[in-house]
């Protein structure tokens, strides 16, 4: 006799979601570390996510508390980690993010770094690049912190530049202190400090960090479980394929992390098979009724492959740029049903696809809950998408 797989539908999805990713406004949470350890980690590509995405899901929203935590305190750590990304975790998750992703990571980056200078800058080699990095981390620390460009003064191989793609359209010529600053970064020798201009700002000076090789991490086989299931915990039930997708695991590594936990097969309402926690098969109560606005590239709605349970797929085109990066969209109990901008007098604006006038009653108090905190601070996302462009007008 054929036993069946327990069956997750997508109502508890969306339950799971409103609570576990604290967006219902009962499960918002007190301090930016506590909302980071709820998502696993925090997009940091564009500075301002960060603080966007942090803010949306605390129940007293404060930037600069945000900021105390990435540059005075050092309760964030900013990663290269999963899928090439950098990621913003809590201090004690750094070493499992560290041993299970950002150090192959950083790896292939030094690799990359070599191959390029070897090729594209005469003179340079392993050794020299040794050298170079010796003098740049010695200038770093006597300083405290300092820009590319005041490294570069003090150590000048670093203004030397290389010509990427020669004799193409997009030909360009590169400093190599970009790829060198860039793959310290990736091991953790150097940290990025205060922005230069506000939280907004992508211009920043380094500061001396503490390398991966130093960290007391786990092995990686124990790291990957341990990231496992922390996802797990925030994201499932999910698909094999989004933990492979958001990971940048191979599917030997993800299947070997899900069998150490002891993930369970599921069925879920799109017919795909999915895993969960052996502890997390249980309905849960969904939250009462919540919308949310959140920034480009959020964790929520960066967090799975498979999109369809919480996304109409009517919508992409608007909400997402080429390269397949969302940007800011508004929620209402556990989907997507529109997306909103910010215009340059500070009004915010949005459109919904979809939803009652409950819903649009929801999203205009949110709207007016992110323009209260936000005052003065204008957002242009990194990643510009149609609908975002077309609402900012």
């Amino acid at each position: 006799m054929t036993r069946s797989r327990p069956r997750i539908d997508t109502a508890q999805r969306r339950a799971r979601l409103g609570r576990r990713q604290l967006l219902a406004p009962a499960h918002r949470a007190a301090r930016s570390e506590e909302v980071a350890d709820a998502v696993v980690a925090l997009h940091a590509s564009d500075p301002a996510t960060v603080h966007l995405a942090a803010c949306a899901r605390l129940a007293t929203p404060d930037p600069a508390a945000v900021e105390r935590a990435l540059y005075d305190d050092g309760s964030l750590v900013r990663l290269l980690c999963m899928r090439r990304t950098l990621f913003a975790v809590g201090a004690a998750l750094t070493p499992v993010v560290a041993s299970s992703t950002a150090r192959a990571i950083a790896a292939k980056e030094r690799a990359g770094t070599l191959k390029w200078l070897t090729e594209g800058a005469p003179g340079w080699d392993e050794r020299r690049l040794a050298e170079v990095e010796a003098r740049t981390l010695a200038a770093l620390r006597a300083r405290g912190e300092a820009t590319a460009a005041e490294l570069a003064a003090e150590v000048p191989d670093l203004r030397e530049t290389v010509v990427n793609s020669p004799g193409k359209p997009y030909q360009a010529t590169v400093a190599v202190s970009s790829r060198i600053l860039r793959t310290l970064a990736a091991e953790g020798r150097i940290r990025r400090g205060r922005p230069r201009g506000g939280w907004t700002s992508s211009s920043f000076r380094w500061r001396p960090g503490t390398a991966f090789a130093e960290l007391p991490a786990p092995p990686a086989p124990e790291a990957r479980a341990a990231l496992t299931r922390r996802w797990l915990a925030a994201y499932g039930p999910a698909t094999v394929e989004d933990l492979k997708w958001w990971t940048g695991w191979t599917l030997t590594a993800t299947r070997q992390a899900l069998a150490a936990v002891g993930a369970v097969e599921v069925d879920l309402d799109d017919g795909a098979p999915g895993v969960a926690l052996p502890d997390d098969l249980e309905p849960v109560a969904a939250p009462a009724p919540w919308a949310a606005l959140l920034p480009g590239l959020d964790p929520t709605a960066m967090g799975w492959k498979a999109r369809d349970w919480y996304l109409d797929p009517a919508q992409v085109p608007q909400l997402f740029d080429r390269s397949g990066n969302i940007g800011p969209t508004v929620w209402w109990c556990g989907r997507i049903i529109g997306g909103w901008a910010q215009r340059a007098d500070g009004e915010i604006v949005w459109r919904l696809a979809d939803g009652g006038g409950e819903a649009a009653a929801a999203v205009a108090a949110e709207a007016a809950r992110l323009a209260e905190w936000i005052g003065d601070v204008r957002v242009t996302p990194r990643f510009r998408t149609p609908l975002e462009r077309e609402l900012s007008r």
